[in-house]
């Protein structure tokens, strides 16, 4: 599944790993690197890497958090909020891709024994 993210994703220069962090922004901004490290239950240096790519190609930029100088802020750009709904567009064409042959019941049942295990494992590193 990540090939198809990452050949969808590749005419706007964001990688597979990334798209998460660009969509997470743009729902929730302004947010600090930290809180959307938790958010996303990924790790800082990945996200610290993530978003310093996603600056790089112009789609996120960092701001003092007024209320706390030791925290930057992360918005989208102008070009961020333009790709955004490219990057949605893609994510569907790969959706529909792999839900080929497959029920709502059967994907439905899909994603909530995925959410499952990703509760199970979250609340065995939480333990």
């Amino acid at each position: 599944m990540q090939i198809l993210i990452s050949a969808e994703l590749a005419p706007y220069r964001i990688g597979s790993g990334q798209y998460i962090f660009l969509m997470a922004i743009a729902f929730q901004q302004p947010i600090t690197q930290k809180a959307l490290s938790e958010k996303l239950l990924i790790d800082k240096t990945t996200t610290a890497k993530a978003i310093a790519k996603l600056e790089t190609e112009g789609y996120v930029q960092r701001e003092v958090n007024p209320a706390d100088n030791r925290y930057q802020l992360l918005y989208l750009t102008d070009s961020g909020r333009e790709v955004v709904p490219q990057v949605q567009e893609a994510l569907a064409r790969v959706k529909n891709k792999t839900r080929k042959g497959i029920t709502d019941e059967e994907y439905d049942l899909f994603i909530r024994l995925l959410k499952t295990v990703l509760h199970n494992l979250t609340e065995q590193e939480e333990a």
